[in-house]
């Protein structure tokens, strides 16, 4: 099983102020021990530097798999814990249990993030009461108390924000897939419209034609006949013929012109 861990990028705010909270409260330490307490200073050293190493390339490695993320704050734990305990136990450094909490966030979903907060928040007010008594130590373990579920907190807004994002391009994705769905379908019922319009129209065009063209042959015959028998009745069966086909004309010329594409 393997965690994964968010792209600084993302939140990069909140990353460059862990980073200068990690500098400040290591570098404070470390001013203080070369000051007041040279001897103990290499020691201080050493140990910041195994937690900066450490921590940075937390921040910059993804899909760890769990047993080996738990280890790292296990160690990185045992690290503050380390130098908390070194004379003259200096209080500010239970900070760094702070920025723990931040990578936890990070890197862990649900109830093992909130466990190891609450294993931080334990420290600190142990450590703390330890020292300075039940009064003081509550007093001042409120302070990285508080930051202990500040940076959990930011980081799960963020990702929730990011997750509300990704799901907002998703839908605005399948809606677009979808209108064009519906354009192509649309394109094509009024391509099927158009055939079977021009169908008819030829239909109406054959059937309408082809029973005026039987009527003219009629009246052409009979014409024929007539002026054979009747001569005087020709004139008027010469107009009915010519009535018919001016009809004809007409009709074949309104069909056609409805079989003709529509200019837009």
């Amino acid at each position: 099983m393997k965690a994964s861990i968010l792209s600084p990028r993302t939140i990069q705010s909140g990353v460059i102020a862990l980073y200068v909270l990690c500098t400040a409260t290591l570098g404070r330490s470390l001013l203080y021990a070369y000051t007041e307490l040279p001897a103990l200073f290499p020691q201080y050293l050493g140990a910041a530097l195994v937690f900066v190493i450490l921590f940075v390339l937390m921040m910059w490695r993804h899909n760890l798999t769990t047993w080996l993320l738990h280890a790292y704050f296990v160690f990185q734990s045992i690290i503050v814990i380390y130098l908390l305990f070194l004379p003259p136990h200096l209080d500010f450094i239970d900070v760094l249990f702070v920025l723990l909490s931040y990578q936890v966030a990070l890197v862990f979903p649900g109830r093992s993030r909130w466990i190891w907060c609450g294993i931080f928040i334990a420290l600190i007010i142990g450590i703390l009461i330890q020292w300075m008594g039940v009064l003081f130590g509550i007093a001042y373990s409120m302070t990285p108390i508080a930051g202990c579920i500040i940076f959990p907190v930011y980081v799960i807004a963020i990702r929730e924000q990011e997750l509300a994002s990704l799901r907002s391009r998703e839908i605005v994705s399948e809606l677009q897939d979808k209108h064009r769905q519906l354009e192509l379908q649309a394109s094509q019922v009024e391509q099927i419209a158009a055939i079977e319009e021009r169908n008819r129209l030829a239909r109406e065009l054959h059937d309408s034609v082809s029973q005026t063209m039987f009527s003219i042959i009629l009246n052409a015959q009979a014409a024929g006949i007539m002026l054979e028998r009747k001569p005087g009745g020709v004139r008027q069966q010469l107009m009915d013929l010519q009535t018919l086909t001016q009809d004809a004309l007409a009709e074949m010329r309104n069909l056609i012109a409805q079989l003709r594409p529509q200019r837009e």
